[in-house]
């Protein structure tokens, strides 16, 4: 299944949202859960953003071994 209005871009701008509710979240709690929420959020947002960018070669998923065969 592919989104293609959905870029990369779109999908880290679209991520970033999350942030709101998360900075609520950590302004009411006095304690470290809400840096750890918001630290949280950045990982799963990069993490999204590496796993959509294109891949740079041809021959990826290939058949094709690189090793000679004799």
């Amino acid at each position: 299944m592919t989104l293609p209005f959905l870029t990369p871009r779109r999908g880290v701008a679209i991520g970033l949202l999350a942030i709101i509710p998360v900075l609520v979240f950590a302004l009411g709690k006095p304690s470290l859960a809400g840096f750890v929420a918001v630290v949280n959020v950045f990982i799963i947002v990069g993490a999204l953003y590496i796993a959509m960018r294109p891949v740079a070669s041809d021959h990826h998923g290939s058949e094709e071994s690189s090793h000679e065969s004799t």
